[in-house]
């Protein structure tokens, strides 16, 4: 008996989902974002946006944005990140409907759903395509995980707990405590 060949999705087949329903696109597998994420989720992710939209602003180096918003790496990797930092060198990757290829800075917030993805798939493949640093945010642990790119792998610079004060080797000068997250 012939085995049948898993068919591969491409960003044509991702842009034919349901638009009620969210998905990321990893190696040609369609992957459905569900459930949505919870309160605690959407409260992290709000407070680092304060903190990145102001330093940002007072740095002017780039643009932050969030989820959902597509980040189109190639044809059959296509993802929503929790949210990304775009730099100014960076800003022609913004298009009119998505993202273009790898900001300078990607974080995603760990959930029960997402953890495995986040954690080996996505982060395997934003060092693939050159995403320079890659923040995991594990609320369960209140900790914070910076992993830099070197020789097209991600080496984990820290991992920062609550009583830590942040610091981020792509943003020297961003420093914050982890109780203003957690």
């Amino acid at each position: 008996m012939a085995i049948a060949e898993k068919h591969k999705y491409t960003y044509q087949d991702y842009l034919n989902t349901p638009d009620d329903t969210r998905y990321e696109l990893i190696e040609g597998e369609l992957i459905m974002m569900t459930p949505a994420p919870t309160p605690q989720h959407q409260i992290i992710s709000g407070k680092i946006e304060i903190i990145l939209h102001n330093y940002i602003a007072e740095n002017k180096i780039g643009v932050i944005l969030h989820a959902p918003c597509d980040v189109v790496l190639d044809n059959e990797n296509v993802f929503q990140p929790d949210i990304m930092l775009i730099s100014k060198d960076k800003m022609h990757i913004i298009e009119e409907k998505n993202i273009q290829g790898a900001p300078e800075l990607v974080i995603e917030i760990i959930s029960e759903s997402t953890a495995y993805h986040d954690m080996i798939k996505k982060k395997q493949l934003y060092a693939r395509f050159g995403i320079n640093e890659y923040w995991i945010i594990i609320p369960e642990e209140s900790a914070i995980e910076i992993y830099c790119l070197k020789d097209s792998s991600y080496q984990l610079h820290k991992k920062y707990f609550l009583q830590d004060r942040f610091e981020s080797p792509l943003l020297p000068s961003l420093q914050f405590s982890l109780t203003q997250i957690f």
